[in-house]
Parts: C-alpha cells; structure tokens; sequence
C-alpha cells in the first residue's frame, strides 16, 4: 500500500562541490535505520556514490535517490552533484521535489553553484532550508557563513539553531525555539543528550532567538502586532508561524552541524518532516494548463526526471507521481512517443537496499526498469494527453572533443553507447561536423567529457581516442578574376572535350554562392551547363589557399566551345574545376576563421584577469554585466582557435568559479601572421595523409 500524499517528503540535498552532500545524505540514512553503518566519501563506501567513477573522484557524478521513514513519514531524499559539469541531474531533482536543503561549508561560505542554485530553487517556488556544515574544520565560522548567507539571499534567512562552541571544539547545538542545547557524543544514532545551554553562550543564543522572533513576527501581521506590544507567543503560534514562511519562502531556516561526525542529523530530520510542505501542502501543480492534484482517486500523470543507461538492465527510469497511482504490471501511454509500455517491476531503493513494490500514489517518487522508449523528460500517463513542465534552461556544451573508437569496427557500438549516455545526461552534445566530418562529442568541461569517455569503457567496454576538433577554417576572394579551362583527351575512338571561360567576383559575407548563366549563341550547349555548374562547387569544396572550403562567391559562365561527338559532361565538369582553381588563385583568396560570441560568468573581483586573458587570445570584449549573487557577465567576440583550451584556464582564474557559453557569430579573415601557420598544419596533414 502506497504512503498517503500527506505524509510524503521529496527533497533535494544541493549546493557546491565539496560542502558535504553526500556525507549528510549518508548521515540522514543511518540517523534513520536505513543503513547499518555510517558510509565514507574518503573509501568510497557511501549509499550514493556507488559508481566506480565516483569513487574514484571521491565526488557525486549524477543525482540518487534514497527513500526512508522518519516519524511515520516517508522522506524522498535525492543527493544531487555539486560540480557545474553535472548540474542537469541537480536541476532536474529540482524539478520534482517541494523543497530544497541547501548545504554549505563552513568555511566556505556561499560558493558560487550554491548562489546558481538558489535562484534555480527560487523559480521553481520551494521551500528553502540551509545547513551550515564541517563546522569542525579550521577556520570554519557559523556566524560569518549566517552573514554571507543573509547578504546572498536576503535578510529572511534566520537561524534556528546556533553550534556550542567553534571548529574542533564544536560539541553540539542549541535549539532556539525551544531555548534548549543539544550534546553528541561520538557519532552512533543514540549519540544526542539534552544539557543546559552554556553559561558563556546564554547571552547569544538569546540575541539570535530576538533574531529569529523578529522574522517569525513578521511573517504574520497578527503576531507582529502582538510582538510589538509585548505579549507572549506562545510555542505553537511560533513554530506555526515558521512553518508558514518556510512553505511559501518567506523565511529561511539555517541549521547546523557536521555529517561526517553525525552531528546534529536528528535534528535536521526533525525540521524536514515537521517545517518542510508534503506534495499536499505544497499544493497542484501546473503542467501546461493541466492542474496536477495529489489525489489518488484521479487519473495517473506521471514524470520521468533521470534516465540511467545500464548495458544489462537497460534504461532505468526515476519518476515523480504528480496525480493517481502508478501500478506494477500495468500498461500506460507514454505522451510524447505516444506509445504503450508495460510497468513491470517498480523499484525503491531504501538505503543500501532495492526493492520490488507494488504501486507508488500521489506525490511518491520511484524508479522502474525496461521501458522500451521513455526516457528522461517524457510523461507516463493513463490517456496521451500532450502535457509539459515548463523548460529546464541547461548551459550550453563548450568543451568539445572528436572522438574515434580504438578499435575499427566499433563505429556503430561507439554511436549507441554515446546515444544512450545522452539520454542520461542531456547537457552532453553529439554531433558530426559537416565540414570536417569529425564525430564530435562535447561537455560542460574537460572533466566533463573525461567522465563521458570513462563511462564508455566501464559500462559499455568501447575504448575511444580523444583528440581536440579541428577548426572549420574557410575561404573566400577579395577580388575578381577571369579563367580558361579546358579538358581534352583522345585516346581511341570518341574523346573528351570541353571548354569554358568563367569570371569569379566576391560576394558581401554570408552571400554563399551564385552561379550565372551568361552563354549566347549556343556555344555551350544548355545540357551541359548544369555540369559546369557542378565542377565549380567541387572545387569550391578545397580552396587554393589551404584546401579548405570556398564561400561568398559569385561565378559566371560567359563563353566557351564544345565538340558534337566528343563533348560530356564529365569534360564540362574538368574544364569549369580547372578554370575555378586558376581563378581563385588570381582573386586575392584569403583564410576565414570563425569568430564566436563569447559570454563568461565570473567573481566580480576576476574581471580584470577575465578580460585581460581574452585580450590576449584576440578577443574584443563587448561589456559586462552585474548579474547578482556577487556574479558578472563578461561578453566578447573571440576566434574560435582561441578557445580550444579555454576551459581549464578559465578554471585557474577564477578558482573554478567561472563558466562561459559561445555561439557561433560569423567568419572573419585570418591574420596574415597567423595564417601562414594555419596554411603549413594543412600542407603538413595533407603530406601525412
């Protein structure tokens, strides 16, 4: 039997790389029986990070669900990657939760995916709770890190909770609702004792309780007014009155502790089923002009938010239950393949431990295998009925790599595998480029992609060679010019003739091609003009500078001769490719690169470094924009062979904070010092080829 909607908590563990996510996930499992033993990111022995990838970077690479129960509540908990090459699966946890725990290093303070997120979590409308960690490291300071969080988001960030001393002496916490302090003694689930609250610290927990008063207050205009006057509120009205901002985001709690000693996770238990909303609490949802109530008794409407690609289970598919019961061993229809699948067995993974149930209601969120084409953003429904989230903004994929099996006759395992991996991981870009006909694979980083190439070889055993892409250079003419070109040939019997005079003038940029038809009196026959036509655009396709493609050209045919018996197309066609390349080569031809649109978002104090470092690769910076949060945006038009190393560079300005997106923009002429070098690596590939 399903969890009643009401008693249903889905929560989304977010905030930077290294602030402790899945420390305090593990710590939240064991605190609440759902493991035998607490787990650690150093051995790689936590309920999440059960990859070897993740083990091996000791980080979160993709977001995991984890169910429990708490004080007869059933807590939905997904651990999301803090690292910006992996924000689809923290966003899309985002997606289906009612509420967000931020978590934030103590030392650190608000890093700068913590701020992203927090604005993500702010469009979505969830409830928003903060806890402050590694409270036991060097330097760590709760205070300072309450200040940064208030000036981040705003002064409606409140404590409920202060820590009993500081850094290694930090021994507990003191609750400022109750007014009451909280020891823990080792880090076993029974490790929490109730003591008087410090005589040194009485006075400060009394000024931050007056904090909290004052935003609990607020929050009500009844019991603002109360408070004014100096009445008593009572524990009730309080903890009602937080509950209240909490749910609608007009009040921000900040707790406390540190995960890996399993300091303070009881009490953040406590606040997650008693301060967080239920789906019911939280209310409908709208979904493309589709109200999605938590009710059992409507129609099923369910959302696919993570596709994880298993070379043996197949796809295995996370899903949110917006509205009715999704049953084992029932047939729904999914919305956009507008197909049937067969729901066979439905997973939940409750702590170390997966198991088969029968059904998931209102609000629930769970897992099932071997679907055949759902995936990732698809709705599983009782009718197909077109329905839609509004659209998760994802950045843009900048590190781009081209990519070719190690062994031959891997090509199309490589093209399925990679196929599969996108449909776990939406930001990865495939694509095969036109023009250099390289199988491109790009990412949010070079990590990124490294992560790409090392879940090939590990799920789907296909090795691969990474090389960076080449530059799609081209080429065009800045003047005009005339060309003869003729192709004869007599070898026994019927020959081959053909003769054509071709002018050739530059088009403005972007003009493409144009081929004009300026024979009279016959003296190319019609039929054979389509021929010269296509000989020309041939040898357009490798120019005579460095055999890269020709652009923004304009030919025309004006004159030739042909042979009753010995003229062909196939002659046309060599004559008008002979006459083009002589052509070019008399029409100033020049290199083309192509000139992107750059726009990087970084630390206000790394600006200047950001727009020097531009300078430097032939960047001209088009202005910045203050963007919140402590962030600006730098935009600059910038050559793309400039920016083929880009990423890790960026990293090292601004210490890893920094990320940028481009698109295309236009071409422009190669510096003639430049040039040269471009001109002697296509010679030298040419030779080696």
């Amino acid at each position: 039997m399903h969890k009643a909607a009401d008693r249903i908590r889905n929560v989304a563990l977010v905030g930077h790389r290294g602030s402790g996510k899945t420390s305090l996930h593990e710590a939240l499992l064991f605190q609440a029986g759902a493991l035998k033993r607490l787990g650690s990111v150093a051995d790689g022995t936590t309920a999440s990070d059960s990859e070897p990838d993740e083990k091996a970077r000791q980080m979160s690479l993709q977001a995991a669900l984890h169910s429990f129960e708490w004080q007869e509540r059933r807590v939905n908990l997904i651990d999301t990657p803090g690292d910006p090459s992996f924000v689809a699966d923290a966003l899309a946890a985002l997606r289906v939760c009612e509420s967000a725990i931020f978590v934030v290093n103590a030392v650190m303070g608000v890093e700068v995916q913590t701020a992203r997120l927090w604005k993500r979590a702010a469009e979505l409308d969830l409830a928003r709770l903060v806890f402050v960690n590694m409270l036991d490291r060097e330097r760590a300071d709760f205070y300072r890190t309450l200040e940064a969080l208030k000036s981040a988001f705003g002064p409606h960030v409140v404590a409920t909770e202060i820590p009993i001393g500081s850094e290694h002496e930090v021994s507990g916490v003191i609750d400022l609702i109750d007014m009451r302090a909280y020891q823990y003694v080792g880090n076993s689930r029974e490790n929490c004792t109730e003591v008087p609250i410090p005589e040194e610290q009485l006075a400060q927990a009394q000024e931050y309780r007056e904090k909290l008063m004052d935003e609990v207050a607020e929050n009500s205009d009844a019991l603002m007014e109360r408070y004014l006057e100096g009445e008593e509120i009572s524990h009730e009205e309080i903890v009602t009155a937080l509950k209240d901002g909490t749910n609608h985001g007009s009040l921000f709690p900040v707790t406390c502790g540190i995960a890996t000693a399993n300091l303070g996770t009881n009490r953040l238990l406590d606040a997650i089923v008693e301060d967080l909303p239920s789906p019911v609490k939280h209310g409908a949802v709208d979904a493309d002009g589709h109200l999605l109530e938590p009710d059992e008794s409507k129609e099923l409407f369910a959302y696919v938010f993570k596709t994880r690609a298993d070379p043996f289970a197949g796809r295995i598919n996370l899903f949110r239950v917006y509205q009715g019961v999704i049953r084992h061993d029932s047939q729904l229809l999914n919305t956009r393949a507008h197909c049937r699948e067969r729901i066979g067995q439905l997973l939940s993974f409750d702590g170390s431990q997966s198991g088969h149930v029968e059904e998931f209601g209102p609000g629930d969120i769970g897992a099932v295998a071997k679907l055949k084409e759902t995936r990732a953003g698809d709705w599983l429904a009782a009718r197909d009925e077109p329905i839609e989230l509004p659209t998760i903004k994802l950045p843009a994929a900048v590190m781009a790599f081209a990519v070719e099996p190690r062994a031959k006759g891997d090509e199309e395992k490589m093209f399925a595998a990679l196929r599969r991996l996108q449909e776990e991981d939406p930001t990865i870009d495939l694509h095969r480029d036109p023009q250099t006909g390289e199988q491109i694979v790009a990412g949010l980083s070079q990590m990124h992609v490294e992560v790409i190439v090392d879940r090939l070889r590990d799920r789907f055993g296909v090795e691969l060679n990474l090389q960076p892409p080449r530059v799609p250079y081209q080429e065009t003419i800045r003047g005009s010019a005339k060309a003869h070109g003729r192709h004869k040939k007599q070898t026994g019997g019927r020959g081959q003739f053909g003769d054509c005079h071709i002018a050739i003038e530059p088009l403005p940029a972007g003009g493409g091609f144009e081929f004009v038809d300026a024979i009279k009196g016959g003296v190319i026959p019609g039929g054979f003009i389509p021929a010269v036509e296509k000989g020309v655009l041939e040898a357009m396709q490798a120019g005579v500078v460095a055999g890269y493609p020709v652009k923004d050209v304009k030919v025309t045919l004006f004159d030739g001769s042909y042979h009753s018996v010995d003229s062909s197309e196939m002659a046309f066609k060599l004559a008008a490719g002979q006459a083009m390349r002589e052509a070019m080569e008399q029409a100033r031809p020049v290199l083309l690169e192509p000139i992107m649109l750059v726009t990087v978002s970084v630390p206000e104090d790394c600006v200047g470094d950001v727009i020097g470092d531009l300078n430097s690769r032939r960047g001209h910076p088009h202005g910045m924009e203050p963007v919140g949060g402590g962030m600006t945006d730098v935009r600059a038009e910038v050559p793309m062979a400039e920016m083929l190393s880009y990423a890790p560079d960026l990293r090292g300005i601004t210490g890893g904070q920094g990320e940028y997106t481009m698109e295309f923009l236009r071409y422009d002429e190669v510096p003639a010092h430049l040039a040269g070098k471009v001109i002697a690596q296509a010679e030298h590939e040419a030779v080696k080829a």
